[in-house]
């Protein structure tokens, strides 16, 4: 706040001097936000553990303001070095399956253990409002106070497989962080969960008994990329039914191919909401990382992880240059009208465009 502005204020009559210092400290808060974060002591930062530089990284990294791009990539750049140490954990269900009670009481054992977790929590994006509730926080309580702990929701935007846009790059900034494990909750929307496939290394999918999905284990889809599968809420008067579903799901299984990776994959019992069954899981986590890790395909998927992104950056990097070039958007617009009033198809419309872009 300007002298004269403070001046001005001690002029006008019913306000206080105690006031005019809460309003001068305010804006000096607003102008220190304001000021850009400098790259290389938020680097530092991260590296020494800090989980607001980390955040406030992951915020430049989700941004889609074009400025903050080039401090993105230089943030990623320094902090690849320092990534690549921990266990990534995909976790994905049906909603109601109890994901975030599942994260929040695994997550919790994992503390306990002495590891740090980052839990990335994608929450959809409605299609229609265009915004995400984002209240993973809300729902684990415990772990949210954990100081070995870090939650970070993001929306999913317009990104298919249930995962945000700029995941697999918070993935790396949480390991540069210092982060042991990392847990990547999904969507859960059935059967498009490929992209979070394609960026972990140990793929979780989380089952209830008696909803009626038992038999979906012999269709071939997100089954048959889970590692594990583990029916939650196997407790109470549901145990009886999650045993017989466990029956079930290991017959299908056996019905898959042998996996590149020769990993057999398993079904458990566990209740988060009882904080049960939940190490048994973990020792099978740790027995995937060693058998994989001894034949070197651990090492392999995460090579052949990197090629998948390159492709997928490439891919949207093009789609992000067309749509926002000033000259297609124009044209996007006249062609959406000619489609609106039956004077030409999608199909001519969108080769018109291409070619367009190809011009410039």
């Amino acid at each position: 706040m300007s002298k004269s502005k403070k001046s001005a204020l001690k002029e006008k009559k019913g306000v206080s001097q105690s006031e005019i210092t809460n309003m001068y400290s305010i804006e000096i808060i607003k102008n220190k936000r304001k000021a850009k974060v400098d790259t290389k002591t938020l680097i530092s930062n991260i590296l020494n553990k800090d989980i607001t530089a980390l955040s406030r990284a992951i915020t430049l990294v989700e941004s889609n303001n074009p400025k903050h791009l080039e401090q993105a990539n230089t943030i990623i750049k320094r902090c690849l070095p320092h990534a690549n140490k921990s266990i990534r954990i995909g976790i994905t269900g049906v909603p109601g399956v109890g994901k975030s009670t599942f994260i929040e009481t695994f997550g919790t054992y994992l503390t306990s253990l002495g590891k740090r977790v980052a839990v990335l929590a994608i929450d959809p994006t409605s299609s229609i409002t265009k915004g995400s509730i984002l209240g993973d926080k809300t729902r684990m309580e415990d772990l949210v106070k954990d100081e070995n702990a870090f939650i970070r929701p993001s929306a999913s935007g317009n990104s298919l497989g249930g995962v945000a846009r700029k995941t697999r790059e918070t993935i790396i900034l949480c390991e540069a962080a210092g982060f042991d494990v990392i847990l990547v909750e999904t969507v859960g929307v059935g059967q498009s969960e490929t992209s979070v496939h394609s960026m972990v290394d140990f793929f979780l999918l989380l089952k209830l008994a008696g909803a009626g999905d038992e038999l979906q284990g012999i269709k071939r889809g997100i089954i048959e990329m889970a590692d594990t599968i583990a029916i939650n809420k196997a407790d109470g008067d549901n145990l009886k039914n999650a045993k017989l579903a466990k029956v079930e799901f290991n017959r299908a299984l056996h019905l898959y191919p042998e996996k590149s990776s020769n990993w057999q994959p398993k079904v458990t019992l566990c209740s988060a909401l009882n904080n049960e069954g939940i190490d048994a899981i973990w020792t099978i986590i740790l027995e995937y990382v060693e058998l994989t890790t001894k034949s070197n395909y651990f090492n392999q998927k995460r090579s052949e992880q990197n090629k998948f992104w390159l492709i997928q950056t490439i891919e949207n990097q093009l789609k992000s240059d067309f749509f926002n070039n000033a000259e297609i958007k124009k044209e996007l617009a006249n062609q959406l009208k000619l489609i609106e009033a039956n004077k030409t198809t999608p199909f001519v419309a969108a080769d018109y465009l291409l070619n367009l872009n190809k011009s410039f």
